[in-house]
């Protein structure tokens, strides 16, 4: 398998513990190994987040914030919209969007190997 990254968006608070049971849930339904996995990514107003820090320094991978504008770019590629998101943060998928942009950023080129998955207050996709 080729390197993969995972996007994700969660509400404050949000534990490392659930980001990391909702990855693990999304590599075992997708058989992919955690290995593979190259870096997360999510919006820069998620900076401030212990659980998305957390999970990054736990798996030794590194952590990408984007701003809202450049996650806007990816709007197009997104299998799911939602008003919320886009409320509480002006970006329509902050999962899909971060998973789009960082593997782009290492790729040149992308796409959702996995589209948004929600579990309790967090969501993830998969881009390679």
């Amino acid at each position: 398998m080729t390197a993969f990254y995972a996007g994700f968006g969660c509400r404050r608070g949000c534990p490392a513990e659930a980001l990391e049971a909702l990855l693990h849930q999304a590599l075992s339904n997708q058989r992919l190994a955690l290995a593979d996995l190259h870096g997360i990514a999510s919006i820069s107003l998620k900076a401030d987040e212990p659980g998305l820090q957390q999970l990054a320094e736990r798996l030794a991978v590194p952590l990408v914030l984007y701003p809202t504008a450049q996650l806007q770019a990816y709007q197009a590629q997104l299998s799911h919209r939602s008003a919320t998101a886009h409320a509480h943060s002006g970006c329509w998928g902050v999962a899909e969007s971060s998973a789009l942009a960082l593997a782009t950023q290492r790729r040149g080129t992308a796409r959702l190997l996995l589209t948004r998955q929600v579990l309790g207050p967090a969501t993830l996709a998969l881009a390679c």
